[in-house]
């Protein structure tokens, strides 16, 4: 575990793997930690890499960051790469990760060298994007709230709050009736349940701070132009996604010059943590695999 000082606040990560490999940056989903779903120490060591995750301000062991922005996290990331004496890396996120790897990108483009964007979300404002449509109904209350503002979306989460730290993985259990078939195997999968479990568990240990302007963070500016992004870009998708729609990715395609867009059929959304050994492969540099399937 490491910890690194940015403008006075306390941001912690973890790297993960052994070895002298390439470092690549990982960003957690929303709600989460740097303790999230990542590859096993097994994977990693064939790939010959490792892999850094931080709480984002709020979560987990990292201070609040009031009123941050999606772009905010570049100087994170930055400060704990020159931690690290990291002068170049990859970087990816899953889910809510998904536009703050992208802000990296366009935010760091003499240090970012290829990002990838799993089931991640299109900016708010995107033109011609209905954002809310064939979501969830609890994500459509959710981003509704941080709409209507930051006590809207407190007072929304709170309970989930109080749920997850009495039981952290009934959040799962409460999310599975929404979910596809896809997913809903997934998540039979103890290895997936045991690392979301811990991951959600950190994430509120010193509350919603982190979750709440995650969420407000989405629907409000960004702080950069996805089109600004020069560094080689992986978008990949699952098409049965509920919680963030396939067309978000659909959208970021268009918008992103260099991308390549993946989307798997009869996947959800939780299969981007069983893809993570592909798109790690491709971001340290292997091209072989297809960049678009139907």
């Amino acid at each position: 575990m490491g910890e690194v000082s940015v403008g006075g606040r306390k941001v912690r990560f973890e790297v993960y793997g052994s070895g002298n490999g390439p470092l690549v940056f990982y960003m957690h989903g929303t709600p989460g930690s740097r303790l999230g779903v990542r590859p096993d120490d097994a994977t990693l060591a064939k790939l010959g890499v490792r892999v850094v995750a931080h709480d984002r301000p709020g979560y987990g062991g990292s201070d609040p960051q009031p009123g941050r922005v999606v772009a905010d996290v570049a100087t994170d990331v930055a400060a704990i790469a020159d931690a690290l004496d990291l002068a170049t890396f990859a970087v990816y996120g899953i889910s809510g990760g998904g536009p703050h790897a992208l802000a990296c990108a366009a935010l760091l483009p003499d240090r970012v060298t290829r990002v990838a964007s799993i089931v991640g979300v299109a900016p708010f404002d995107a033109a011609d994007l209905d954002w809310t449509a064939g979501m969830t109904k609890s994500n459509v209350d959710e981003f509704n709230a941080a709409v209507a503002g930051d006590q809207a979306v407190t007072e929304l989460l709170a309970p989930v709050e109080a749920a997850i730290r009495e039981d952290p993985s009934g959040l799962l259990d409460a999310l599975e009736p929404e979910l596809p078939e896809p997913d809903r195997e997934l998540l039979r999968e103890q290895w997936l349940r045991d690392m979301l479990t811990v991951s959600f568990a950190e994430a509120v240990r010193n509350g919603i701070r982190g979750w709440v302007d995650d969420d407000l963070a989405f629907v409000t500016p960004w702080g950069f132009d996805p089109s600004t992004i020069l560094a080689p870009t992986l978008l990949w998708h699952g098409a049965d996604d509920v919680l963030a729609p396939s067309h978000h990715t659909e959208w970021l395609d268009r918008a992103i010059p260099v991308a390549g867009f993946i989307r798997p059929a009869n996947t959800g959304h939780l299969g981007a943590f069983a893809a993570q050994g592909y798109v790690l492969s491709w971001l340290l540099g292997d091209d072989a695999a297809p960049r678009r399937w139907a």
